[in-house]
């Protein structure tokens, strides 16, 4: 690995680009690199940034986690792995915790923790050569960053068991056709689409957002009356704002919206 960063970090007006550097091993996280990913996506939470886009450098997203033999042996100590561990586990949940919209641009491979981070994003954008895996299982692991909550969200209870316990690769346009992505575009389209996305999203109501993520997120654990409440207090919330009265003026002066976040 070079001694440049992992991550690099790359503002364009109102969006944020995290690009995973280290295309020699297809991307694999780095010893270092979990600390470099979360210290990023905390950086990106506290931002002025509207929308983070997550992708690969050249021609994959990321293979998962860099491992080697030698490695492993230091791993043997239940105490050892468990603070291993940490560094996955808390980039997962700081992505989860963003507020703001998030994106993973996927070309080429998407594998083990890689794929985990990819459908962590709220938009998955792949192109056709795009390929996922939960290849956990053939390395006789388990699934981590969030798979095991993420998966049967996207994909169904049934469809997820068969991913995860096999470990096979999903093309493209299977990936598309059982929800694991949004959208497959050809690779050289790849940068456009996510960028129009990007920019789409940055146009949203920063507030309204943070709500639906928030309340998506819940969906799966409320009661619809849990859900209706979450709701209610929501929607009070943003009744008060002034992106609300911003959003209705532009509408009657048939104008974009410039919302503030407030």
């Amino acid at each position: 690995m070079s001694e440049s960063p992992f991550v690099q970090i790359e503002d364009r007006g109102p969006v944020r680009y995290l690009t995973l550097s280290q295309p020699e091993r297809k991307n694999a996280v780095p010893d270092t690199g979990w600390d470099e990913i979360i210290d990023a996506l905390n950086g990106f939470a506290d931002s002025v940034q509207r929308v983070l886009v997550i992708r690969g450098a050249q021609h994959d997203f990321c293979s998962g986690v860099d491992l080697n033999i030698e490695a492993l042996d230091d791993l043997r100590s239940p105490a050892v792995g468990h603070r291993y561990m940490q560094g996955p586990g808390r980039a997962a949940v700081a992505l989860h915790r963003i507020p703001k919209p998030t994106v993973a641009a996927v070309d080429g491979t998407a594998m083990g923790a890689g794929m985990n981070l990819a459908i962590g994003c709220d938009i998955v954008v792949a192109t056709t050569r795009a390929r996922f895996s939960e290849v956990f299982v053939h390395r006789g692991l388990t699934l981590d960053f969030g798979g095991t909550w993420l998966l049967p969200r996207l994909v169904g209870m049934g469809r997820a068991r068969e991913l995860a316990l096999t470990g096979r690769v999903v093309e493209a346009a299977e990936a598309l056709s059982i929800g694991l992505v949004s959208r497959v575009v050809e690779v050289g389209d790849l940068a456009t689409a996510v960028d129009e996305l990007a920019l789409q999203l940055a146009a949203g109501a920063p507030l309204a957002q943070r709500f639906i993520k928030a309340g998506l997120s819940r969906s799966f654990d409320l009661t619809f009356e849990q859900a209706i409440a979450f709701e209610d207090q929501s929607q009070a919330a943003l009744l008060a704002s002034d992106d609300l009265r911003e959003g209705v003026q532009a509408f009657l002066d048939k104008r974009l919206p410039e919302f503030r976040g407030r």
